[in-house]
């Protein structure tokens, strides 16, 4: 038996699944309540990214980084390439996120139609923030298993070299199919990007959340949101028909396919926290062999 399929047995999985569940992180998104809902159901040691929306701006999402900072929390803001102004604006939330302490990073283009200063991309806004001589220790980007709906594959694959040299981590996109992400991971392993990559999965969430969350985030973002979202929603409209533990199972048994760079999990948990923990927990004692049947 290979060391490969010694990898993927049963033993080999749970060992990897474990890896990835030890090395999970949290979307939240910078709503009224988040602030609670954190405190209240995620334990400070697991990392969190802020995401920004359109509606509400950069300044909404660093204002709640600072609160979390400040109760001991990880926390990586989205920094959204389309909506920074310009220099001086790149400079100052630089400069506010090196005074909260900020150590980490998730630099996006965004989703406003049109940008407002001169970062169209993500890689734009890395560059900017590197004449500025950003402190951040850790700095994510972006990753694409199943490609952009509106960006050629060629596009992405370049932009992913460019942005490389000045990052640290990808976070991917949801992606249902553990194989399709795995020979993604493979591949641009093969192509020289030996960054580790951390695939986006959804918590466990229901589809009426998923609606709910998408009235609150402005207008024109929130009809994008749900473009974005069509095949998540798709499958939580059939009865069994997403579970994160089966999807986190599957890439566990696929990941080395990817030739190692596969390294952790992130949960865009829409906010659901109580049960986005709660799974997290449960799934974590099952590999310890401590799952509560009562």
């Amino acid at each position: 038996m290979t060391t490969q399929q010694e990898v993927a047995g049963p033993r080999g999985r749970r060992s990897q699944l474990a890896e990835l569940v030890r090395n999970i992180s949290y979307e939240v998104m910078p709503f009224k309540n988040t602030e609670q809902a954190v405190l209240s159901h995620v334990p400070t040691d697991v990392p969190l990214t802020v995401t920004v929306t359109e509606a509400k701006g950069i300044d909404t999402t660093l204002r709640l980084t600072e609160k979390l900072l400040r109760h001991g929390y990880q926390v990586a803001p989205h920094l959204p390439a389309r909506q920074f102004t310009g220099e001086s604006h790149v400079a100052e939330v630089v400069d506010r996120l090196r005074s909260a302490g900020t150590r980490s990073v998730f630099v996006v283009g965004g989703d406003a139609p049109e940008p407002a200063g001169p970062y169209p991309d993500a890689h734009s806004l890395l560059q900017a923030m590197e004449a500025v001589r950003h402190p951040f220790e850790q700095v994510g980007i972006g990753g694409y298993p199943e490609g952009h709906s509106i960006i050629p594959d060629e596009s992405i694959e370049l932009a992913l070299k460019q942005k490389a040299p000045m990052a640290t981590r990808i976070l991917t996109q949801i992606c249902f199919d553990a194989n399709t992400t795995a020979s993604w991971a493979g591949r641009i392993a093969a192509a020289g990007i030996d960054l580790p990559v951390h695939v986006g999965i959804p918590g466990p969430v229901n589809r009426q959340k998923l609606v709910r969350i998408s009235a609150g985030i402005g207008l024109g973002q929130s009809a994008r949101f749900l473009r974005k979202q069509q095949n998540l929603l798709w499958r939580f409209l059939l009865p069994g028909g997403y579970n994160p533990t089966r999807l986190a199972k599957r890439l566990a048994a696929s990941a080395p396919k990817s030739g190692g760079n596969i390294r952790g999990l992130h949960i865009f948990t829409f906010n659901e926290l109580r049960g986005t923990e709660r799974w997290r927990q449960q799934l974590l004692a099952s590999l310890s062999g401590k799952e509560d049947r009562s």
